[in-house]
């Protein structure tokens, strides 16, 4: 759907950054499912949930899609406490 909005440019450039959008309209795509998302969450923990854990997990669980980075390859992060370290000295 086509539309015209005010959005603060600040505020758009930084949701672009942050999820490394390529265009406006991608970044308000992924805002607004971000904000959705966290509104199916805040609404399911309100419920008092009733999930099991299993149930939670499913729910809940990344997609694969959410394992990769904009390229299409694995995210990896290290381990916390490892940052500004050489390699030699985290081993």
């Amino acid at each position: 759907m086509k539309m015209t909005m005010n959005i603060d440019e600040d505020v758009l450039a930084r949701v672009m950054k942050v999820t490394g959008a390529k265009t406006k309209t991608q970044a308000v795509e992924m805002a607004l499912s971000e904000m959705a998302r966290k509104h199916k969450m805040k609404e399911l923990f309100s419920q008092g949930l009733g999930l099991t854990p299993d149930e939670l997990r499913a729910e809940f669980a990344p997609s694969p899609a959410d394992l990769l980075d904009n390229h299409g390859l694995m995210v990896a992060e290290e381990k916390q406490g490892d940052y500004g370290k050489s390699r030699s000295a985290r081993q």
